[in-house]
């Protein structure tokens, strides 16, 4: 704060005993004392809660921070879930509309193509109507072609 050297407290003293006198210097050192040690409590004081201010203030942006990612994160995740539901419903509503197709078609058959021919076999009541997707479909055989001869396998190398 200030910048006062031994010599110059010195001087300072000397003077005061002069002006003082000899008997009162004691007690007004000591008043002295006593103020500039309240002085200097309430300038810590002022430092402390100046220091205070700042952290809350910190403290209070940080928490503004968390509170703004929490938003996004909430955010983010309702987006997802939405995103999720409207995957969800829309493949539904999908097989639904094949589904009213595919009872449409039957209704609309004729009712001679319902009945079995006279020497064709009862249809399996747990038999579908329509046909299996062509992935549940086996595979036709490929047949091999004749012209190419199966060759014998080569013989494997064992004199490592």
């Amino acid at each position: 704060m200030f910048d006062v050297s031994f010599s110059e407290l010195m001087l300072i003293g000397v003077i005061a005993l002069i002006v003082i006198g000899p008997e009162r210097l004691p007690k007004v050192a000591r008043t002295v004392g006593h103020l500039l040690g309240r002085a200097q409590r309430y300038v810590n004081e002022v430092k402390s809660d100046i220091q205070k201010e700042m952290d809350l203030k910190e403290i209070g942006d940080i928490k503004h921070q968390m509170e703004d990612a929490a938003r996004s994160v909430q955010s983010s995740m309702t987006s997802s879930v939405d995103e999720l539901r409207a995957a969800v419903t829309q493949p539904s509503q999908a097989l639904k509309d094949t589904l009213d197709q595919a009872r449409q078609a039957l209704d609309t058959r004729p009712a001679s193509a319902d009945a079995p021919a006279s020497g064709a076999a009862p249809a399996d009541p747990g038999a579908s109507a329509i046909p299996a997707p062509a992935a549940e479909r086996s595979p036709a055989p490929t047949p091999e072609p004749a012209s190419v001869p199966r060759s014998a396998p080569a013989p494997t190398d064992t004199s490592h």
